[in-house]
């Protein structure tokens, strides 16, 4: 028997948790001798979200699934993933990650971690929220304090808009939200919606400003000592559970925008000028970050 424990950090209901459960029933019922744990929510075990990769790669855990953005460190080439208004919409950024340019990202990662990549799960496109008053142009963010990943991208870009950055871990941010101690976060609606951040801001604002990818990440030993039949079931599995995830990220995020309007929410649909003031800000982060990346990634986009 191949025993497999899958971890995430989202509520059951959300898309990833669902693909999750419909990863492990379509492994179990292709290869009837390997049997899939689910660890939901790794902060339940009082366990920070960041600490999955070292989960996985240290073998407590056999897959996660983690936003790209918490890699970028340690894999440089994944800014091409965390470049602000970088993909213009869902297919194209699918169609980058299902190609030759994750092709190279997923040697990128292999080559500098433990983790073997199945596939890349959709996260959606970022947007602003806050608790202050309606923002449409980046001048509408000044000094705000903003939550942001712990990510140097993330950071520069929010200082681009004239804000303050602050990088926490995702429970300590929810944390500061909470209590007023920041002024905005920025997340996909279904992150906001999931852990609870639109109970305290009422102003959304769709900037869209970067394209989120979780990669769904194995440990590499582990791939390598899986019998050949049982590694092909599970990358089947795998390829299933994202497609299915990527479907159910868009339908999910039209019905939260719906939900939000419906509750009381203000929900500002930026105008082309507007959100051009947001992308005209972080022109120089992208300039640096195109500058850092190996030809043959953009070359890869073109």
């Amino acid at each position: 028997m191949l025993r497999l424990t899958v971890a995430g950090y989202a509520p059951p209901a959300s898309s990833h948790s669902r693909a999750l459960d419909r990863f492990r029933r379509r492994l179990e019922g292709m290869a009837p001798r390997v049997d899939v744990e689910i660890v939901w929510n790794v902060v339940d075990m009082g366990r920070a979200v960041g600490d999955l990769l070292g989960l996985v790669e240290g073998g407590d855990f056999t897959i996660c699934y983690l936003s790209t953005s918490y890699l970028t460190d340690r894999v440089p080439e994944l800014a091409l993933v965390d470049t602000p208004y970088r993909f213009q919409d869902l297919a194209s950024a699918h169609s980058a990650l299902d190609g030759e340019a994750g092709r190279i990202l997923s040697e990128a990662t292999s080559s500098a971690t433990g983790l073997e990549v199945l596939g890349y799960w959709d996260n959606g496109f970022r947007h602003l929220t806050n608790r202050l008053r309606e923002v449409r142009r980046v001048e509408d963010c000044s000094a705000m304090r903003i939550r942001v990943q712990p990510s140097p991208i993330h950071e520069r870009m929010v200082g681009l808009w004239g804000a303050v950055p602050v990088p926490t871990d995702l429970w300590e941010g929810i944390d500061l939200i909470a209590s007023g101690a920041v002024d905005a976060q920025e997340n996909p609606l279904s992150n906001t919606v999931a852990y609870g951040i639109d109970r305290h801001h009422r102003h959304v604002s769709l900037t869209g400003h970067l394209y989120g990818a979780r990669g769904l990440y194995a440990n590499r030993n582990a791939v390598h000592s899986w019998p050949s039949e049982a590694r092909r079931a599970i990358e089947d599995a795998a390829r299933d559970a994202i497609e299915w995830q990527r479907v159910a990220a868009a339908h999910e995020e039209a019905e939260i925008v719906n939900r939000l309007r419906r509750d009381g929410a203000m929900v500002v649909e930026l105008t082309e000028p507007e959100l051009a003031t947001f992308s005209v800000a972080v022109a120089p982060l992208r300039e640096e970050i195109d500058a850092s990346l190996p030809p043959e990634i953009l070359g890869a986009l073109k």
